[in-house]
């Protein structure tokens, strides 16, 4: 790996890299129907094997870049929630809680036999709980789904999200009271990250709602206030040692239950949402730590084959009581498989915010994350296809019916 690059050359890598990945998406999805955020990946991956760590410590500004990207596809992600649906049918969420459990359960079970140490196992086993908000929101989008297997995807997304929040500030916290005995610290990294977070994401939720009804405004005018408001949440949130990504869903359910309306052009928040996801899915490829990945090959592959089965099968057993079929409860357990780039950025800020454990951790899941950020999106764009939600012709043209009005 190349670590001595020159002062400047990261600054301008960072344009040229984000131009071939997007180049490398088009030209792979036009031809075999790849998924765009695998190809942006795959390109993040060949930059960071040259050029980590010099590539992403070399440029100022690019951790708190990539947080708003991704509360981007965060609200978005809450602005789909439909929180009746839980009253009316709560075997979904039913069932994304107990696989939620099932997956932490097992993942922290099977981390015990290849050496981790509990602090590390715990951590992991908590970023597997969650799905990839990012690489689910994105390939469903690019592929228009529109169903029960989509809508029930985003709600379990959701709720893995959240889950997974709750349980890495748990674990935070609990390491810094067994570590020092300070109580200050523990209800830092846990109950009072969680809470205000979550407070502050639904204060704009009411708040946005209401100066968009007292002032209407087209509709990309109010896409560009909402993103404007998640821009805010992003910088309060790092400012104060929040969680942006559970302060961004918060909101966007917040504001869905406010009756706020986006139109199905607004998905991914316009060019500036397109080049903000592309950014994300590079960087957080850039990221992996590459010399680790040869060593946790072994627990890859028994983390995700866990993984993977936990969430499928716990849908298959509760399809049929939750008003589908086998089927379609297998598919949507698969398509809840990517986990990367939710995780990374979740841990990496742990770190930041003074989690030592989260280093290595990063490090036993490495090629986790190689496997979940190529493979991931795949899994997703097929289990929907497969289901037959795809609305790739005419009929789903910009101007169509929402899907989040399907649910």
């Amino acid at each position: 790996m190349v670590t001595d690059l020159p002062h400047w050359m990261p600054s301008l890598a960072w344009p040229l890299l984000l131009l071939a990945a997007w180049v490398l998406g088009e030209q792979l999805h036009a031809l075999w129907r790849v998924p765009r955020v695998s190809s942006y990946v795959a390109a993040g991956l060949l930059a960071g094997f040259v050029g980590q760590p010099a590539l992403t410590e070399g440029v100022p500004g690019l951790f708190f870049l990539a947080n708003t990207a991704l509360a981007l596809v965060l609200f978005e992600l809450g602005y789909r929630i439909h929180l009746r649906w839980f009253r009316h049918n709560p075997w979904v969420l039913a069932v994304g809680v107990v696989e939620s459990a099932v997956t932490f359960g097992l993942v922290y079970w099977a981390a015990g036999g290849f050496g981790l140490a509990p602090e590390v196992r715990l951590i992991v086993a908590a970023l597997a709980i969650s799905a990839s908000p990012a690489g689910i929101v994105r390939v469903a989008n690019e592929l228009r789904g529109a169903g029960q297997v989509t809508e029930r995807v985003m709600h379990l997304c959701a709720i893995n999200c959240l889950l997974s929040v709750l349980a890495v500030k748990l674990v935070v916290g609990y390491w810094h009271l067994s570590t020092s005995g300070d109580w200050g610290a523990a209800a830092l990294g846990s109950v009072y990250a969680l809470v205000i977070s979550v407070a502050l994401g639904g204060a704009l939720g009411v708040l946005v709602p209401w100066l968009l009804r007292h002032r209407p405004v087209e509709a990309a005018r109010a896409t560009a206030v909402f993103a404007l408001a998640v821009l805010l949440l992003a910088t309060v949130s790092q400012a104060l040692m929040l969680s942006p990504l559970l302060a961004a869903l918060s909101f966007g359910i917040v504001a869905r239950e406010r009756r706020v309306q986006l139109t199905p052009a607004q998905r991914n928040f316009g060019s500036a949402g397109e080049l903000l996801g592309l950014f994300l899915f590079v960087y957080v490829a850039t990221l992996i730590d590459w010399p680790a990945v040869p060593a946790t090959v072994g627990l890859a592959l028994t983390l995700l084959a866990l993984r993977v089965a936990s969430k499928a099968l716990c849908n298959l057993a509760v399809a049929r009581l939750s008003g589908i079929t086998a089927r379609k409860g297998w598919l949507t357990g698969l398509a809840l498989t990517p986990m990367s780039a939710f995780a990374i950025l979740l841990l990496e800020q742990s770190r930041l915010y003074g989690f030592a454990p989260a280093t290595e951790a990063f490090a036993a899941m490495a090629a986790l994350m190689v496997l979940q950020e190529l493979l991931g999106p795949w899994v997703t764009q097929r289990s929907l296809m497969a289901a037959r939600e795809t609305h790739l012709t005419a009929e789903a043209a910009p101007g169509a019916a929402s899907p989040t009005h399907r649910a």
